[in-house]
C-alpha cells in the first residue's frame, strides 16, 4: 500500500512539472558518484539489507549515510557554536594536526552527505507536496544567495550589512528548497542546514568570530560578489543544475 502510493505520488508529481520526481533526478546523482567512487555501489538493488527495520522504519534505512553525513560535516562545525574555548585551545595545541583532521572529517563528511543523498533520492518518502508554483518562490530566494557567499570573502558594503552572509546564503538556500521540495531527504538535508546556520549566527552573540581569508578590501568588491554571484545563478539554473543534481529547477 504504502509502495503503491508512493508511486501515485510520483505520477502526480511527474504530471505536475514536479523537479522531485524527474527520474533523472533520481539516476544521475548517484551515476556521477559512481564516477568519483568507483567501487561503491549506489544502485538500490545493491544496497545492503542486513539490518532488518520493523514495518515502516525500513523505509528510512537509505537514510542512514545522508545522516551520519550531516553528523560528520555540520558536528565539526559546531563545535566553535557549543565549545568555542575548547576549541581555541585544541586547535593551537595541535596546530596543524588539528587542520587537518579538521579537513578530513569535513570532507568525509561531504562525500558521504552526496553519496547517502544520490541513495535516499531512489528511496522517496514524500512528506508533502508543494504546488508548482512554489518553484517560482524557490528560485526568486536564490537570486542572492551565491552573491551573500561571495560576499563573505570580498569585504564591502554587502558584507558589513549583513555581517555574516554567508550564513544567510545557507539559509536562504535552506528555504528555498525546503520550499519547493518535500521528499524526507530533502527536509532532512536542508533542513539540517538550516538549523545549523541559524544556531551559527545566534552563537556570535556570545563568541568573537574567527578571522577568515579574506581578499583585499576595495570599492569594486560589492560589483564583483553582485556579478559573479548572479552569473553562477544562471548557469546554475540554465546547465549545472539539472548536470550535477539531476533536476531542472523550472521548466524552460
Amino acid at each position: 500500500m504504502v509502495i503503491e502510493e508512493g508511486i501515485a505520488r510520483v505520477n502526480q508529481f511527474s504530471e505536475c512539472g514536479s523537479s522531485v520526481s524527474d527520474k533523472r533526478g533520481v539516476e544521475s546523482l548517484p551515476t556521477a558518484l559512481g564516477n568519483i567512487l568507483p567501487h561503491s555501489s549506489l544502485s538500490s538493488r545493491e544496497f545492503p539489507h542486513k539490518i532488518d527495520f520493523p514495518g515502516r522504519l525500513r523505509y528510512l534505512k537509505p537514510m542512514i549515510y545522508l545522516v551520519l553525513g550531516l553528523v560528520l560535516f555540520l558536528g565539526v562545525h559546531s563545535i566553535s557554536i557549543v565549545a568555542p574555548a575548547w576549541r581555541d585551545r585544541t586547535a593551537a595545541r595541535l596546530g596543524n594536526a588539528w587542520r587537518g583532521l579538521y579537513s578530513l572529517i569535513t570532507i568525509a563528511g561531504f562525500v558521504i552527505i552526496i553519496w547517502g543523498y544520490g541513495i535516499a533520492r531512489q528511496h522517496p518518502v514524500f512528506l508533502y507536496a508543494p504546488p508548482a508554483w512554489t518553484h517560482y518562490i524557490a528560485a526568486v530566494l536564490m537570486l542572492p544567495v551565491f552573491t551573500l557567499f561571495l560576499a563573505a570573502y570580498l569585504p564591502g558594503r554587502i558584507k558589513s550589512t549583513f555581517k555574516h552572509p554567508m550564513l544567510f546564503s545557507v539559509m536562504l538556500w535552506a528555504v528555498a528548497h525546503l520550499i519547493a521540495t518535500g521528499i524526507l531527504a530533502n527536509v532532512v538535508l536542508f533542513g539540517s542546514f538550516l538549523v545549523w546556520a541559524m544556531a551559527d549566527r545566534m552563537s556570535f552573540r556570545w563568541r568573537t568570530q574567527r578571522a577568515i581569508p579574506m581578499a583585499p578590501s576595495m570599492k569594486l568588491n560589492d560589483g564583483i560578489a553582485i556579478v559573479a554571484g548572479l552569473a553562477i545563478y544562471v548557469i546554475f539554473e540554465h546547465w549545472l543544475h539539472l548536470r550535477w543534481i539531476g533536476v531542472q529547477p523550472l521548466s524552460m
